[in-house]
């Protein structure tokens, strides 16, 4: 059975744009093309099966061509029922990627989907949030045996998979890359911070400037969405449970009060933190008619949506992405993407350069584990710093930058302690 007889997508007549979306890609994204000339010629994943679960767009398609490049027979399918592309889904089926992907599937379709991909029996996976992972350990144990190991996007799937490698569940090695310094510097500060405000400035169409927002958990994507909404002209406030976090938030300029206080002055509201109910009833009884919510973690749980149903008396879309909601006294609310991802569920998620660096993390990674996997044994192992450093000095030669290197002299003085 081929790839277009497999596959489960909306409508395989899409692809010419997605093929558009994904040549856009291609040509903003110089390490990731590095990386796929170095697979095209080693060909590290000949005879296996690689099966990605991400956000299926543009730049996730590219690194998905990327795997098959170097030998890997590709099944993919979404992470996100709202950040699936249809036609980036067809452009992959007509080059030869097996993909279970729609947009908006129902709970169970999405569920199934993912279960399908995992049917294609992987050697090696690509995670994002860790429903691939959980799925396989939980639904689909008979297909534990194969998998060698695979690498996690996100922060929200690390936790997942150190709360399995603590209690003895995990089966394989998985590579963190979200701890990579070439992700987290970059990907969740400059990547999120950008695309967040993309996706609610294109859903709402409102002035950011002299507006407060409310920035809910200031770890790095934190960071890089009040840094943006900063250079918007926004007044922004910071709230946090860790009181490191929050000196350093007041020290970046930014005020810093608890939840209660923010949602009395808030005219956005972005929730980054992984966690569930950081926006909640008690929340919704003070804020100002015609507050903006929003998340950007990976589940849509950070804006508690069955308590602010219960407080309304109405709801209604009112802009695509945009669901109005209406409480008992006339204030009005308003939900943007489900409150799910607003970069991806509304948008076209992180610039193509950056997820150039993460992308080319993703592959390096993948290859790392399929050499070691039974070395590094059944547990969650950080991206080699070697390998870090690589996409660095990738990303520094495509833009045309050197920078210096230490003398032998340099270094024999940093690694001595009686020469000083």
């Amino acid at each position: 059975m081929n790839t277009k007889e497999r596959s489960i997508i909306r409508d395989l007549s899409l692809a010419p744009e997605g093929h558009l979306k994904i040549d856009w890609v291609n040509a903003h994204m110089p390490v990731l093309n590095r990386i796929r000339a170095q697979f095209e010629k080693e060909q590290p994943f000949k005879g296996l099966k690689v099966a990605i679960s991400l956000h299926l767009e543009a730049k996730t398609a590219y690194l998905a061509k990327v795997v098959q490049a170097g030998g890997a027979e590709v099944a993919i399918c979404g992470s996100n029922p709202l950040s699936t592309q249809d036609d980036v889904c067809a452009a992959l089926v007509e080059d030869g990627i097996t993909v279970f992907a729609k947009y908006n599937p129902d709970p169970q379709e999405y569920k199934d989907l993912l279960i399908k991909t995992l049917e294609t029996e992987p050697d090696l996976i690509i995670d994002d949030g860790g429903d691939l992972v959980s799925a396989l350990h939980s639904e689909r144990k008979d297909l534990l045996q194969k998998v060698r190991g695979g690498a996690e996007e996100t922060t929200t799937g690390i936790l997942r998979l150190k709360a399995m490698e603590k209690d003895g569940s995990l089966q394989f090695p998985m590579v963190a890359v979200n701890d990579a310094f070439c992700k987290y510097l970059f990907d969740n500060r400059y990547g999120t911070g950008q695309s967040v405000w993309d996706g609610i400035n294109r859903t709402t169409n409102l002035v950011v400037a002299g507006k407060t927002v409310v920035v809910v958990g200031y770890g790095w994507c934190g960071k890089g969405v009040a840094m943006r909404a900063k250079g918007l002209g926004a007044n922004v406030v910071v709230t946090e449970v860790d009181a490191i976090k929050g000196v350093e938030a007041y020290m970046d300029g930014f005020a810093v009060m608890s939840m209660t206080e923010a949602a009395k002055v808030g005219d956005f509201f972005v929730t980054v933190t992984g966690n569930r109910d950081c926006i909640r009833g008690e929340h919704y009884e003070v804020m100002k008619d015609g507050a903006i919510l929003s998340n950007a973690g990976h589940f849509d749980v950070e804006v508690n949506k069955p308590e602010l149903e219960a407080l309304s008396v109405s709801k209604r879309t009112v802009r695509r992405n945009i669901e109005e909601y209406q409480l008992k006294d006339g204030r009005k609310f308003y939900l943007i993407a489900e409150g799910r991802l607003v970069n991806l569920a509304a948008g076209d998620g992180h610039p193509a350069e950056i997820m150039d660096m993460t992308f080319a993390l993703q592959a390096m990674s993948l290859k790392y584990v399929n050499d070691n996997y039974k070395q590094i044994g059944q547990k969650v192992v950080n991206v080699p710093y070697e390998l870090d450093e690589q996409v660095a000095r990738f990303k520094l030669a495509s833009l045309g930058i050197s920078i210096d290197a230490l003398s032998e002299e340099q270094k024999a003085y940093l690694d001595s302690w009686t020469e000083h």
